[in-house]
């Protein structure tokens, strides 16, 4: 029997709604609910383990966004038809979620807990990737998760102008903004997008837009869980650090801390001697003598402290020196001021071989980029429920354990580096040329060979070096940077350019890619409450003065796109032609279009687009594409009157040769104007193959086309006084005597006066040419 069911309606922007429901579907979890907006519904659920993993150290929090085919009315491509591996949105959507929830419990809470978003309805209107946002804070509000929620997730864009909340499908194709920000009411906690080169002021005001409409939501799912039954508490317990023992390190620790944070900077020494002092506080804290007077490690202090526990405290330790280092002097662990970019080195054109290179240098963080030029038959095709089509530019992340001086295995992409290079693809996109102007495939690998921060905001750099490298006419160069937050109380810092270990100990990561002009991408990730506009704006601004400061050096690199492509790389060449003609272009099974590529070295791909057909030829040098253009044009040429052509002949018949004057287009040359005189038999002048200059005198209602050769022969000599032709005959002026004709002479039982000058000939004479 079903259960309650209760439906809550969320106004949440003008003439926008989203509905919450919970107690019809998917019961036994701790917490389920269904969000819609339109005809657009998931289904978000949340099952938490009622006691912490053994051995855990983390928080084991799983979430997974799936897009089922079936929710569009549409059965999965390919052999298996089913769902298969997550997508890469479907993997981005998961990440959303994740980055907005998992700040938001309490440390030492170790229960798994996991989070599964199904998309169980999709129309043509509403994406529902932060839909699912908000319905997981809901299910976990209704499991009674300890989490400080409840959080929501909106998308803002901006048409003409005006900020839309949630944005649809279509209205999304014509923003300049295209942001994601979840929240909770009282604060902002994620942010991820792209933008078409915006100003730090039109951000911090879509940012607004977003929160009052998260702010809503927010009320609304606690309106909803009030009205359905507010859940007991979920019982569980944290594992935290014993406060005696923290003393007690810092006691130890601190001294040494503070005098390695302020030796020169290198990443590995910095962190060996940071182990060094961890391990010399366990030995002072567990140190005891045996019996024979060598120094032993015990495995509990009196008060029971472990190794692992003091580990543990000397990094917390630790933590709290830095962040105090930073904020009482303004001095960071490498020895930078507050506002200071690492020392930066790059050079293109590294790798001799690929189409376009660079590698990108910032301190101890180092991209290697390279550009690859493909046909539209390398485009990646997307094949989700929301979005369908062919993708033409992508770039893909790569951080090998090499980069961080780890071992361990090579996988397929995870989470993490799907996420980073897509966030370096959005900053790069929006300065790619229009298909129609270059209509090539890009692909750039941006693989990370040292990384100790911002190797995403590297990737960026690199890539943009490497367009440029490639020949690629991007509009201008993009460059990105890092920005680290360390907040107590009233005191605050903004950290330029951040590293990995200020990433891990700051309040805010938040990195910003874009142009001289404006934000291209953004994403960022807050781990406190009270992000002032005030602060947002400071960050904002630092990260512009940093991002002019890196176009700086990489317009002195390279500072524009080189003017020619790469010798290496496909020559593409692009005409329009009229659909109709599409396929006389193909010809019948093919046989047209590849036998141009089979003559001239080339590829050619054929399509419809916009009611216009374009045409493509790849080709390895431009001559070899101006061939197979110029065969192209041949075919889809209109024949005139009056027109002069070389044509081949393909077929020879009793009244006449058909000859070929176009690629597909042929015409008759008539026995009657094949010659001034009479002509007994056509193989004396033509052969199949034969190569023959001719002029289209007549175009037919029918279509058929009528050739003459005469037009390109010596006129006829005048008769002699005794009325008989001359002697001297006009073949020895043609291409090519009659095989066998070699003396020149009228041959053929019609020679005489009904043969003279072509007279008597006609569509109403015989054919020896006599009068009837």
């Amino acid at each position: 029997m079903m259960t309650q069911t209760t439906i809550h309606e969320i106004e949440f922007a003008p003439g926008k709604s989203l509905r919450l429901e919970t107690g019809r579907l998917a019961k036994q979890a701790n917490g389920a609910v269904v969000v819609r907006q339109g005809d657009t519904m998931v289904l978000c659920t949340a099952v938490l383990a009622d006691e912490p993993r053994e051995g855990q150290s983390f928080f084991p929090l799983t979430v997974e966004y799936r897009e089922k085919f079936a929710a569009g009315g549409r059965i999965p491509g390919g052999f298996i038809k089913r769902e298969g591996r997550p997508t890469d949105k479907e993997i981005l959507s998961s990440r959303l979620i994740d980055r907005a929830i998992r700040p938001l419990f309490p440390d030492g809470f170790f229960h798994e807990v996991q989070i599964i978003c199904y998309v169980i309805s999709a129309d043509d209107r509403y994406d529902a990737d932060v839909l699912a946002g908000t319905g997981a804070s809901a299910a976990l509000l209704l499991a009674g998760a300890p989490f400080d929620g409840p959080i929501a997730e909106v998308r803002v864009g901006r048409v003409d102008g005006q900020f839309v909340v949630n944005p649809t499908l279509k209205e999304l194709e014509q923003s300049d903004i295209n942001l994601v920000v979840a929240g909770k009411e009282d604060a902002i906690v994620m942010v991820e997008g792209e933008m078409k080169e915006v100003s730090e002021e039109d951000m911090l005001e879509a940012l607004e837009v977003a929160h009052e409409a998260i702010r809503k939501l927010c009320r609304g799912q606690l309106e909803f869980v009030a009205a359905h039954g507010r859940p007991e508490p979920f019982p569980y317990q944290t594992t935290t650090l014993p406060e005696e023992l923290v003393a007690r390190v810092r006691e130890l620790a601190v001294p040494k801390l503070e005098a390695h944070l302020r030796a020169p900077y290198d990443k590995q020494t910095f962190y060996e001697g940071l182990e060094q002092i961890g391990e010399e506080t366990v030995a002072a804290l567990l140190g005891t003598t045996d019996a024979e007077g060598n120094q032993v490690l015990a495995e509990a202090t009196p008060e029971g402290w472990t190794a692992d526990q003091i580990r543990k405290a000397v990094s917390q330790v630790t933590r709290e020196v830095m962040r105090q280092m930073i904020l009482r002097e303004g001095r960071r662990i490498d020895g930078r001021s507050l506002d200071e970019i690492r020392p930066i080195w790059m050079e293109v054109g590294y790798l001799p071989r690929v189409h376009g290179s660079a590698i990108f240098t910032r301190g101890e963080t180092q991209v290697l980029a390279s550009v690859t030029l493909g046909t539209s038959k390398d485009v990646q095709m997307i094949d989700q429920i929301f979005v369908q089509g062919d993708k033409r530019f992508f770039l893909h992340y790569e951080f090998p354990p090499f980069c961080t001086g780890e071992i361990r295995f090579l996988r397929g992409p995870g989470r993490r580096e799907i996420g980073h290079g897509y966030l370096a693809e959005r900053a790069l996109a929006a300065m790619l040329p229009d298909e129609s102007s270059f209509p090539y495939t890009i692909r750039v690998n941006a693989d990370v060979l040292e990384s100790n921060g911002s190797s995403s905001m590297a990737s960026v750099c690199a890539g943009s070096l490497a367009l440029m490298d490639a020949g690629v006419p991007v509009k201008k160069h993009v460059a990105g940077v890092a920005m680290g937050l360390i907040k107590e109380g009233d005191q605050v810092a903004i950290l330029t350019d951040i590293l990995g270990t200020e990433d891990h100990l700051g309040d805010m990561d938040f990195k910003v890619a874009g142009t001289r002009d404006g934000i291209t991408a953004c994403q960022m990730d807050i781990k406190i409450g009270g992000l002032t506009r005030e602060i947002m704006q400071r960050a904002l601004e630092q990260a512009r003065r940093a991002r002019m400061y890196i176009l700086d050096l990489m317009e002195q690199t390279i500072e524009a796109p080189r003017p020619e492509l790469s010798p290496y790389a496909p020559r593409l060449t692009q005409i329009t032609i009229d659909p109709e003609f599409i396929g006389a272009v193909i010809g019948p099974g093919g046989r047209v279009v590849q036998g141009i590529q089979r003559e001239t070295n080339t590829t050619i791909e054929i399509e419809e687009r916009d009611g216009v057909g374009v045409v493509t030829v790849a080709a390895t040098n431009q001559e070899n594409a101006q061939r197979a253009i110029e065969m192209i044009k041949q075919i889809v040429a209109v024949p005139e009157v009056g027109a002069e052509y070389e044509g081949i002949v393909r077929s020879i018949q009793s009244f006449g040769a058909i000859v070929e004057i176009m690629p597909g287009k042929e015409g008759l040359l008539h026995i009657s104007e094949l010659d001034h005189g009479y002509v007994r038999d056509i193989h004396d002048y033509l052969k199949v193959g034969d190569k023959v200059r001719v002029k289209l005198i007549e175009i037919r209602e029918d279509g058929k086309l009528r050739l003459s050769r005469k037009a390109f022969l010596p006129p006829p000599e005048p008769e002699a006084k005794n009325g008989e032709p001359a002697r001297e005959q006009a073949s020895a002026e043609r291409s090519g005597p009659p095989r066998d004709h070699a003396s020149g002479r009228s041959h053929g039982p019609g020679h005489g006066r009904g043969g003279r000058s072509g007279r008597g000939r006609g569509p109403d004479r015989g054919r020896g040419g006599r009068r009837r």
